[in-house]
């Protein structure tokens, strides 16, 4: 959604209804997680995708036919084991779409949300799937504000509340609540899709392996820094557009900088005059990922150096050295495509190991 939305800002800006789908529940090796969202604009102009290819031809009939006044519809697509060419996931998983139609009418706040999600800030998207509620209907929840409703003032305090815990997660996924928001009851489903700001990645060393990561972490969707205390190497013109780049000492400026649980910190430096003070205050501090680059060698006398510094166990156990998974990478790049793929594994739970070589879904949905 986070994707598509600058095109769907600008259809509702314009005034012109469209039809929007979004993947609301998935199970087992289904392609898309839920949020994945494909929408059918003027013209029968398509953008996003909700399955990778499996059922966009289905669902764009849908869209089309909700956005020209349909009420709107809750579909699952999944796998035909009499014809694996019938509309289906040939990947043996199913998704459940919300197919609904924007309008200003219909939902008043889609485009205070576009706007919130292009600037940054946080806002969660709560929308009715099913149940004695209007299916479509839709609740956009700031920290601060809302701006719509679900249909009943009960129902919308209680998914106001947990759509601001939702977001302070950054999590998306289907909650249930009784007609007036009884949180006993599951009559009705909703939907609650958090725009959390990007995460963080802080790219500390400004060498040509840097440059790599830096690319990749932002082609990845995060917020991405470069940082290092030769003013000679942190320069903007090195890296690519859009990351940013800071000339101070690395543990200084870590010192001063909020980090979460979805934060990724990557030490390139290999120079214990910069990585011991940077780690012992990385080590600390809330972060989903800290790895630092060097040989086995030069870890095994940087994690001698951090005891000292007076790290215990359970805090060193949190560094991942030798950054990256075992690809026999040599280029920055491909040691770029490492760091990435230990990230990515470490985040969703992945083994890291070769999908021949293991058994299970190809896509299981993990909680991040």
């Amino acid at each position: 959604m986070r994707d598509v939305l600058p095109v769907l800002g600008r259809w509702y800006a314009a005034g012109v209804p469209f039809g929007l789908a979004t993947v609301v529940q998935v199970s087992r090796s289904a392609p898309r997680d839920p949020g994945a969202a494909m929408a059918v604009g003027p013209d029968e102009e398509v953008v996003g995708s909700v399955s990778g290819g499996c059922v966009e031809g289905a669902v764009f009939e849908l869209a089309q036919e909700v956005a020209v006044g349909g009420e709107a519809r809750l579909e699952s697509f999944g796998y035909s084991d009499e014809d694996a060419f019938a509309v289906g996931l040939t990947c043996g998983g199913e998704i459940t779409l919300l197919v609904r139609a924007v309008t200003a009418e219909r939902d008043p706040g889609f485009g205070a949300v576009a706007d919130s999600v292009a600037a940054g800030e946080p806002v969660t998207v709560a929308t009715v799937a099913d149940g004695p509620a209007p299916r479509g209907a839709a609740l956009a929840v700031w920290p601060d504000r809302t701006l719509g409703t679900l249909g009943t003032s009960g129902l919308d305090a209680a998914v106001t509340a947990d759509a601001r815990g939702e977001l302070a997660l950054g999590a998306t996924g289907l909650r249930h609540y009784g007609p007036e928001g009884q949180r006993r009851e599951d009559s009705v489903s909703v939907f609650l899709q958090s725009f959390a700001p990007p995460p963080r990645m802080l790219v500390f060393g400004a060498i040509d392996y840097a440059a790599a990561v830096a690319r990749i972490g932002d082609f990845l969707g995060y917020r991405v820094t470069v940082c290092d205390a030769r003013p000679a190497f942190a320069t903007p013109r090195r890296f690519p557009e859009g990351v940013e780049v800071v000339a101070k000492w690395p543990h200084r400026y870590l010192r001063d900088t909020d980090t979460d649980e979805r934060t990724v910190i990557c030490v390139l430096t290999h120079d214990p005059k910069f990585d011991v003070p940077l780690l012992t205050e990385a080590l600390r501090r809330p972060a989903a990922y800290i790895g630092a680059m060097g040989s086995r060698r030069t870890h095994a006398d940087r994690a001698e150096r951090l005891a000292g510094a007076g790290l215990t166990e359970r805090e060193l156990s949190r560094l991942r050295s030798p950054v990256g998974l075992d690809l026999g990478a040599r280029t920055p790049e491909e040691v770029a495509v490492s760091v990435a793929a230990e990230i990515v594994a470490l985040r969703w739970g992945g083994s890291g190991a070769p999908l021949t070589a293991t058994e299970g879904t190809v896509h299981p949905y993990r909680s991040s």
